[in-house]
């Protein structure tokens, strides 16, 4: 004969312990969410931004009397000239500043060649606003 063996049902918790258990909780969520933004919101706002002023001639004023004095420092792919003489970057600041402190009215022109990156002539554009040069121009290339 065969015995029948019965095995005792499952004790289930009662319903809420078994909601809770099932629950996924959204606060540690929330909180990664939070990190991030603040961890993003910190990390853009080290960015140095800063501008350069530029004045662009007007064709006539080129001519002009407004021009006379000026400085041409030519942007080319073989290097930069200094009224025509060739110069290195910094001893083009050092030279400018020397000119700034003799004439404080100093305008300088920036001439890029066609073909030139963008990225040299913004390079001068720096180094020339870091040597306290103020009044600066681009002048198209022709």
């Amino acid at each position: 004969m065969l015995r029948r063996v019965c095995h005792p049902a499952p004790q289930w918790p009662d319903d809420r312990a078994r909601r809770r258990r099932t629950l996924i909780r959204l606060t540690p969520l929330i909180d990664v969410v939070f990190i991030l933004l603040v961890f993003f919101m910190l990390a853009t706002s080290f960015r140095d931004w800063r501008s350069v002023d530029l004045a662009a001639p007007a064709e006539t004023s080129l001519a002009g009397d407004a021009m006379k004095g000026a400085v041409l420092v030519e942007v080319r792919q073989d290097g930069l000239r200094l009224s025509a003489v060739p110069v290195s970057l910094e001893d083009l600041a050092e030279r400018l500043e020397k000119r700034l402190a003799e004439r404080p009215e100093l305008r300088v022109l920036i001439k890029p060649a066609p073909g030139v990156v963008l990225q040299e002539t913004v390079r001068v554009l720096d180094a020339l606003s870091e040597a306290g040069i103020s009044r600066l121009s681009l002048v198209p290339s022709r």
